[in-house]
């Protein structure tokens, strides 16, 4: 909800701004269109980065599983093995 605020907030900035500078209808409709569609292009490329970074360390973090797998299966074993009781002990 804060960056649906934020960006409500920032056009009325802008639109607001315009408008003290001039009654034209047109420079008011093309500031704010501009506004609203560069403000939903920034959320959706920030949320585009933010999501495809996670995705990518998830990958690394598998690819890593896999291979302590592949190398050291008993190691493995055990840190499993050390989580799972983790939950019954109480510890």
């Amino acid at each position: 909800m804060l960056g649906a605020n934020d960006g409500i907030v920032s056009v009325a900035a802008i639109v607001v701004g315009v408008a003290g500078a001039t009654n034209d209808l047109a420079p008011i409709l093309t500031a704010g269109t501009a506004a609203l569609v560069g403000g939903a292009i920034s959320m959706t490329l920030g949320e585009y980065v933010s999501v495809s970074s996670q995705s990518d360390s998830e990958k690394t973090l598998i690819a890593t599983e896999r291979r302590e797998l592949s190398e050291m299966p008993a190691q493995e074993l055990d840190e499993l093995t050390g989580l799972n009781r983790t939950g019954f002990d109480g510890d």
